[in-house]
């Protein structure tokens, strides 16, 4: 097999990001957090049509907040879905919602929502009542239709939430 410069940084880069994927630390205990969790609504793709913009395919989006500590619940304050300018559009979580160690909350986006646009986000708040291993929230975005299938995962980051 004759190894090309191209094979062989892809090789490379390949493992760099396996070593990185695997190395991962736990992340510090906390009592609490605001995530920051990107949402597609509709993904645009493509080459620019005669209206001089990409196609677009609606996609629904399933978020996953996954209590990771084995020994304590958490609790989901809040879970607010804000539109690409950044409006809100919906608390999806309007009363706390208690989630059992190692347990989930899920809350569904449906692909008809076009609202939310390609820049929706959640911001979601959690908190417990002490130290805890900080849950794992993701969304996972699909459109599942004949003959082509789309599918990726967002992960939501700790951020500084004025809500």
């Amino acid at each position: 097999m004759t190894r090309t410069p191209r094979t062989v940084l892809a090789a490379a880069l390949f493992a760099a990001w396996a070593a990185a994927a695997f190395a991962q630390e736990p992340p510090p205990p906390s009592a609490g957090q605001s995530l920051y969790l990107p949402i597609y609504s509709d993904l645009w793709h493509g080459d620019l049509g005669s209206r001089n913009l990409p196609d677009k395919t609606a996609l629904s989006a399933l978020v996953s907040i996954r209590n990771t500590d084995a020994v304590q619940p958490i609790r989901v304050l809040s879970a607010r879905y804000h539109d690409t300018q950044g409006r809100l559009l919906r608390d999806f979580v309007p009363v706390v919602r208690a989630v059992p160690p190692l347990g989930t909350l899920e809350l569904f986006i449906e692909r008809s929502e076009s609202a939310g646009g390609s820049g929706a986000s959640f911001v979601i708040r959690w908190q417990a009542d002490r130290p805890v291993s900080p849950p794992l929230v993701q969304a996972v975005h699909a459109d599942l239709r004949n003959p082509r299938t789309v599918s990726f995962i967002t992960v939501a980051r700790p951020v500084r939430a004025a809500e």
